[in-house]
């Protein structure tokens, strides 16, 4: 038994980073005229700052919610995978849901700006 337990110990920390769950934050955006609803499904950013910074819409003149998820819920008709934000080398999937046709705007700035790569789905 002894001899076993280094062996289990290893075969653990090997396991580990599969144990991790996912984390995803669901952001609504509401004014007069339109209304917003994404989710950013965090790949690399250090989990407080996600939560602290990454998940923390400043929209002036909108009223704003944010949900925690496990994940990014299905329905969404776009996402921006690998996108980088604010030039910082942290990754997120970010998913869209609403209007499609927002996809033609959506697009460019997910390839330009954040250095993704756009889905349609």
């Amino acid at each position: 038994m002894y001899r076993k337990l280094p062996l289990l110990a290893c075969l653990t920390s090997l396991l580990w980073p599969s144990l991790v769950l996912a984390e995803a934050c669901i952001i609504q955006a509401q004014s007069e005229r339109m209304e917003i609803r994404l989710c950013q499904q965090n790949r690399s950013i250090p989990p407080n700052l996600f939560r602290t910074g990454f998940c923390k819409p400043q929209l002036a003149g909108q009223k704003t919610s944010v949900s925690f998820v496990e994940q990014c819920p299905a329905g969404a008709f776009g996402v921006c995978r690998n996108a980088q934000a604010g030039g910082m080398p942290y990754q997120q999937d970010i998913h869209y849901y609403g209007v499609a046709s927002d996809a033609r705007y959506l697009k460019p700035a997910c390839e330009q700006q954040s250095k993704g790569v756009w889905m349609n789905l």
